[in-house]
């Protein structure tokens, strides 16, 4: 989107929000982890968790008189809440049933890179530029380090216990991630982002509940042998990891580039690894590891490139 075209935010505002995505998500992936551990459900974790923080966050708008009922907001906030929340972290959430939370955070922190491929109307700017083109390259090849143990063990016949699918899986989810990212950056709502991000909430959460019906997590339920740990994990989520962060995050959609508010990957899988294995006892692979720093190595060219252009053109306007 053109600066001219992006909403003027004060400057201590875009920091605190940055700060909040960067560290409250990395840390997300591990109570995500903490809850399931706990006996929550994962697809009534995510309904109980988006369902509860769209509530409280509407209800906050209520008080404070905001233009609520919208049709066409609506409507595109159901999309980027589906997208977004549903898909994206819907996959995350079900994927962490099986898989460390560090290699889960690990796996989502290409969503840059699908960003910039994704991103149509910027692609005469993005695809010209050299430092980009040699980050996305960096990048696929970081994506593909990931998945190459996995893929061995396919050759090697113990594709039986392989977590290829989750991972691919989880490939979906980010590209599903991306394409929300960027709709609601090209969408932009009538009504303020504290409602826009209730409603994307609220819609996500109740789609949830279907999914945990077909799953059956209701069948066996008792709410009564969920530990503590697990409801402290839910609040987390609910509080932190919605309310503030994900607030935080399609706020910074609406006054900052999208290749820029993508930057949270730097952060959140060494947030993410850093929990998972001191507190969690998971283990990471120096092949993970590696496939996680040239990811970010691609996704800091594509956004030098992003930032030296944004600095030519405010000092043009200046």
């Amino acid at each position: 989107m053109p600066l001219k075209s992006q909403k003027t935010a004060s400057p201590l505002l875009v920091i605190i929000a940055f700060a909040t995505v960067y560290l409250v998500w990395g840390s997300t992936y591990f109570f995500i982890r903490i809850a399931e551990q706990g006996g929550m459900p994962p697809f009534l974790l995510g309904a109980i968790r988006f369902t509860t923080a769209g509530l409280i966050l509407m209800g906050w708008c209520v008080v404070k008189k905001k233009k609520i009922f919208v049709l066409k907001d609506i409507l595109n906030a159901a999309v980027t809440g589906l997208l977004l929340l549903f898909v994206g972290i819907g996959i995350v959430i079900w994927a962490e049933r099986t898989m460390p939370s560090g290699l889960v955070a690990i796996l989502v922190s290409s969503s840059p890179i699908w960003i910039v491929l994704l991103d149509k109307s910027h692609w005469a700017i993005n695809l010209k530029n050299k430092a980009t083109i040699i980050g996305l390259v960096i990048g696929f090849a970081g994506v593909i380090l990931l998945f190459s143990e996995q893929i061995g063990n396919l050759f090697n016949g113990s594709g039986a216990q392989s977590k290829l699918p989750w991972m691919l899986l989880l490939l979906l989810g980010t590209i599903a991630w991306s394409v929300g990212s960027l709709y609601s950056k090209h969408n932009p709502t009538s009504v303020s982002a504290s409602v826009n991000t209730a409603w994307q909430m609220i819609i996500a959460g109740v789609a949830y509940m279907p999914m945990s019906l077909v799953h059956g997590e209701f069948n066996h339920l008792n709410l009564h042998s969920i530990q503590i740990n697990s409801w402290l994990g839910v609040l987390y989520l609910i509080v932190f990891g919605s309310i503030a962060a994900y607030s935080a995050y399609v706020w910074l959609l609406q006054v900052r580039p999208a290749t820029q508010v993508s930057t949270y990957a730097y952060v959140n899988p060494v947030i993410a690894v850093i929990l998972g294995v001191v507190f969690a006892g998971e283990h990471i692979s120096l092949i993970q590891l590696g496939g996680l720093l040239i990811i970010l190595c691609s996704v800091l060219l594509i956004n030098l490139a992003k930032y030296r252009k944004e600095k030519k053109e405010l000092a043009l306007v200046v």
